[in-house]
């Protein structure tokens, strides 16, 4: 089975959060399950810079008064399909904004030859190479569906994963006269919304399958609370809408042989995890004495992320014995935040803003618990990173942090089951009680031994999902040909 996969980022070419190291996983986990899975990629400076033997390219026909070329090559093990077009993509920034930080002017034409691109793709553009799916991830490859209606590849089933409702690229309208789409596309089931123009609002309307990356997210966005405006079209095609759970890479991830930490450990060398610890502690200058757990955080510093809620209950936190150390970036009045807080607690709070891979595998590997507050979460693979490491994950009620963590409550800890802490609603008082529950359990040595081996062992790996994937492509395949 071949299977095209669209999407605008994918680790370890290009990363901003989630869905790239998503994209970057599911090819290997799809091969043995028979699927060969090729990766269609914006060539962003970052990627291109990866391609050391220039392939053979493939021209692009102009697409929206643009010229290009596609470069198919192998880069760190992932199978891609590079989109070569230097007016558009080879510019300072990052894959969605420029330097200062504010979106790229001409986002909405970058993604629709983007789309269209991967449309004719999708038509047989490749020599020797059609695919019986396509599968897009989330606003920035919404469109392809939509194209693949006005090319060749029409009957092609496409699934459509959204790894975050919250982002779907929503443009003013005056831009669709130049997007080579019929007029009957700028409609209720297309790309109209409220008289603007909604990329994502189009593919969860012509994709024949929706993805989310959990099954409570799923069903999450059929609801006001979090259908972001958009519950009315999830709940039009809820026959068509899966919760599919992400995994992570678990070769990356492995505490045994991972590079970017101090000291390698597994289930059985557990007390090897003090290496990292003293490594975390050093870095973030921590006090070296105190004797309570400390909590780490790696995330956007953002509203969604529940980051004001921990800010109200930081110096609770601190007065309890914990300690914490923070790796990220985002609202800068939330950083500001931070900073001042980190002020204040000199020894018990570090931060380091900004986004640094190494030292999210130590913050895993040298933390006692992972902190995910937030407010609405698709699936988040930090809580499954921290089950892999070690390191508890404390973590709100919500989408996959729900479907992936079992909470340490009476039943499930003598039933040896619980994997972390759960916490609901998501606010300052939450957050402390649960801090407070966490903190307890942490002096019984025996018990958060016994957590931390849970988890340690839950799988987290993409097999149970690539099944589930290959059985929806599958489904959609033998549905086309009836």
């Amino acid at each position: 089975m071949k299977v095209l996969s669209v999407a605008s980022e994918a680790f370890p070419l290009i990363k901003t959060g989630g869905l790239a190291d998503v994209v970057g996983a599911l090819p290997s986990a799809l091969t043995g399950c028979g699927v060969e899975m090729r990766v269609f990629l914006p060539g962003y400076p970052e990627v291109l810079s990866q391609v050391k033997k220039p392939p053979k390219a493939i021209k692009l026909p102009k697409v929206l008064g643009t010229e290009g070329r596609i470069l198919p090559v192998l880069v760190s093990g992932i199978d891609c399909l590079i989109l070569d077009v230097p007016e558009l993509f080879d510019r300072p920034g990052g894959p969605y904004t420029d330097v200062g930080g504010n979106d790229h002017a001409d986002n909405w034409r970058r993604f629709a030859v983007f789309s269209k691109a991967a449309a004719l793709v999708a038509d047989g553009l490749v020599p020797s190479w059609r695919p019986d799916i396509v599968h897009v991830h989330d606003w920035q490859a919404a469109l392809v569906p939509l194209y693949m209606e006005t090319t060749g590849a029409s009957g092609t089933p496409t699934v459509m994963t959204v790894h975050n409702l919250a982002f779907q690229g929503q443009f003013d309208s005056k831009h669709f006269a130049l997007m080579e789409l019929e007029k009957s596309a700028f409609a209720m089931d297309g790309l109209e919304y409220y008289g603007d123009i909604s990329y994502l609002k189009a593919g969860l309307h012509r994709a024949h399958a929706i993805t989310t990356v959990s099954p409570t997210y799923a069903q999450e966005i059929r609801t006001p609370e979090f259908g972001m405006g958009l519950e009315g079209v999830v709940n039009a095609r809820s026959g068509d809408l899966f919760g599919i759970v992400n995994g992570i890479d678990t070769d990356i991830w492995n505490p045994a042989s991972d590079p970017h930490i101090a000291g390698h450990f597994d289930t059985a060398r557990r007390t090897k995890r003090k290496v990292n610890q003293k490594a975390l502690i050093e870095h973030f200058e921590l006090d070296k004495q105190a004797k309570g757990p400390i909590f780490t955080l790696i995330t956007r510093l953002t509203w969604q992320k529940g980051i004001d809620v921990l800010i109200e209950s930081i110096d609770d936190i601190v007065a309890m014995g914990g300690r914490l150390a923070i790796l990220g970036s985002g609202d800068k009045a939330l950083e500001g935040a931070l900073l001042g807080a980190a002020a204040r607690h000199r020894g018990k709070f570090g931060i380091q803003l900004g986004y640094d891979e190494p030292l999210s595998h130590l913050l895993q590997a040298g933390g006692d618990a992972i902190l995910v507050p937030s407010r609405f979460e698709p699936c988040g693979l930090t809580q499954l990173y921290g089950l892999r490491y070690g390191c508890v994950p404390v973590v709100a009620r919500t989408g996959g942090l729900a479907d992936t963590i079992i909470d340490a409550n009476e039943a499930a800890l003598a039933a040896g089951v619980a994997t972390g802490f759960q916490f609901g609603p998501v606010t300052a008082d939450g957050l402390r009680q649960t801090v407070r529950r966490v903190i307890r359990t942490f002096d019984d040595k025996k018990t958060w031994s016994r957590i931390q081996q849970n988890g340690m062992r839950a799988d987290v790996s993409w097999t149970r999902s690539a099944e589930s994937y290959t059985q929806l492509y599958q489904a959609l395949i033998e549905k086309s040909r009836t």
